[in-house]
């Protein structure tokens, strides 16, 4: 990181912004192309480990791709506050991201999807404990991202 002052370290702050954030985006190359896309997401924190969840549809350009089980990019920010200046180069912001990488799977049984898409309901909905319909599981793809680094900075 090239501004090692604004780096964050410390675990509970980095907890406390992934689990009040909804959408990071998942970066792909794909034959050569960059493919992003955003999504709502789950996480798992075991000991400073990290496995995000997110989900889709069993077809498309995302599913596609996890099939290959690949390396990606993730990227989470928020917090974003402009600060003004008179003059246009002197503005500045306030922000926090997460950076990192890892690597994509898919997760193929109906135990184990509705085990991920409670960290999904959890981030996204605050609430776990739904009732899981087996035919729409069918058809839902549910994405396993393990980390493998991660960066915090904020300013």
């Amino acid at each position: 990181m090239r501004r090692s002052d604004r780096e964050i370290t410390d675990m509970k702050l980095i907890e406390s912004f992934i689990s009040s954030e909804k959408i990071m985006r998942i970066g792909f190359i794909d034959n050569g192309e960059v493919y992003i896309v955003p999504v709502n997401y789950g996480y798992s924190a075991d000991n400073g480990k990290y496995t995000f969840y997110f989900h889709g549809a069993v077809a498309g350009r995302k599913y596609e791709l996890a099939l290959c089980s690949p390396p990606v990019g993730f990227e989470i920010d928020g917090r974003y506050e402009l600060i003004g200046a008179d003059k246009a180069c002197g503005h500045s912001a306030k922000y926090m991201s997460v950076i990192g990488t890892g690597k994509l799977s898919l997760i193929e049984g109906t135990d184990e999807k509705k085990a991920a898409l409670e960290y999904v309901m959890k981030q996204a909905a605050g609430r776990t404990g739904l009732e899981y319909d087996d035919e729409v599981l069918s058809r839902t793809a549910v994405f396993k991202l393990e980390v493998k680094t991660m960066s915090c900075k904020a300013k």
